[in-house]
């Protein structure tokens, strides 16, 4: 609501609260609280995607199905992101921001209650659809959201610290939530899940801006973003470096074996995620002026690791230092495709985030069977030539998207 009085001399002034959209005049700096709260979200979510893997026996045991039936909780997830992202995302488009965001945020408190408290396997794998449901909502979001809290020159960094909620949740979330659900109960670690979710929804409304959602008339029909120039390359990027770290991430373990590892995986994730979070802290201070250089460097990178582990794959030093390379190349590419998404989009950011959900589901589920499929007819030494031959086409695509998705910066 806006009063308004007349002064003396007639002129009408406004007065009371007045609208203060942040996406009119975001600040010159990042909004540090903001962004740690989205963060929060991204954390929350991947520990609601991949806990159960952690907890496969306890739940097995007490809801008294079969561990593979356990993992399909983990399936459905995937499949509820899969089948919604693209559709609701365009079906909200004139929400304003905040709200929706604190719907798919509250959603997350739902299904993780319901989970905690669920005695029956087919109520629980139905609270893990919609938890993918929300997931995939949520992660059409974030990165629209992060990018209209900071001006032009800040969004790399924004999303960086926005998408440092991911390794956390794998290399922190991950362990401690498989902790407490072996201590004390898997249901416990879902309903501690929930309360940190109630906790971060006051967060949303104390630190984080609304928005207004796009007027009808300015709003791009899910093929017309499809259509934009630099969205295809952002897309056809993103999903063939995805599926390709993921034919090998899903099958490290038989890869290792012949190298005499496998007792050491536990050491391969470590290093692999600690150069990952190398990489993420690197994207961050370098996205905002190399954002190009960076997607490229990064599928080079992947593919000097991918053709050492083809020429050394039974060297342990080999490995050790090949895993280190490929943790680089991979730790900051969310962050470095989802701004690329964003900043192509412009004003359809949210749709085509919601596309990027979907290619990156697609490729996590694409590398998983395509990596099943190579282990056994031509066994795990194919992986590495296979990446090579996934990357080449990966980097082209990204060098000829010069112009749009990839832009190269003018720099003085």
């Amino acid at each position: 609501m806006t009063s308004t009085t007349t002064t003396g001399d007639g002129t009408a002034q406004a007065r009371g609260h007045q609208r203060t959209d942040a996406a009119l005049s975001p600040p010159d700096r990042l909004p540090v609280a903001g962004l740690l709260a989205l963060a929060m979200a991204a954390f929350i979510t991947v520990l609601t995607e991949a806990l159960p893997a952690g907890l496969l026996p306890q739940m097995s045991a007490d809801l008294g199905v079969s561990e593979s039936l356990v993992g399909q909780l983990v399936t459905l997830y995937a499949i509820g992101t899969l089948v919604t992202a693209i559709p609701l995302t365009a079906a909200t488009q004139g929400w304003r921001r905040r709200p929706l965001l604190l719907v798919a945020i509250g959603g997350f408190a739902i299904v993780n209650t319901v989970t905690a408290v669920s005695t029956h396997y087919v109520l629980t794998l139905g609270a893990r659809f919609f938890a993918g449901i929300f997931a995939g909502l949520l992660w059409a979001l974030v990165a629209g959201y992060a990018g209209r809290m900071v001006p032009e020159h800040l969004k790399g960094r924004a999303m960086a610290l926005v998408m440092v909620g991911i390794p956390l949740a794998l290399s922190l979330g991950i362990p401690v939530g498989t902790f407490l659900g072996t201590a004390v109960g898997w249901r416990v670690a879902f309903a501690i899940m929930s309360v940190l979710t109630v906790i971060l929804i006051g967060w949303v409304l104390v630190a984080v801006p609304d928005f207004p959602g796009q007027a009808a008339d300015r709003r791009l029909s899910i093929g017309g973003v499809f259509m934009l120039p630099g969205i295809r390359p952002v897309l056809f990027v993103t999903l063939v470096f995805v599926l390709a770290h993921n034919v090998l991430y899903t099958y490290i373990a038989p890869f290792i074996v012949p190298a005499g590892l496998a007792a050491k995986i536990d050491v391969i994730l470590l290093i692999f995620g600690l150069s990952a979070l190398a990489s993420i802290w690197i994207t961050g201070v370098l996205i905002d002026r190399f954002l190009r250089e960076l997607v490229l460097a990064s599928t080079a990178l992947f593919a000097v690791a991918a053709i050492a582990l083809g020429l050394g794959g039974g060297s342990p030093a080999v490995i050790y230092a090949a895993i280190g390379l490929w943790g680089l190349a991979y730790g900051g590419v969310a962050t470095l495709f989802q701004t690329a998404s964003a900043k192509t989009a412009g004003e359809a950011a949210d749709v085509a985030q919601s596309m990027i959900v979907t290619v990156w589901n697609i490729a996590i589920a694409g590398g998983g069977l395509a990596g099943g499929v190579l282990l056994d007819t031509l066994g795990a030494a194919a992986f590495p030539w296979t990446l090579v031959l996934l990357l080449i086409p990966t980097f082209a695509v990204a060098w000829r998207a010069r112009d749009h998705g990839f832009p190269a910066v003018a720099r003085r």
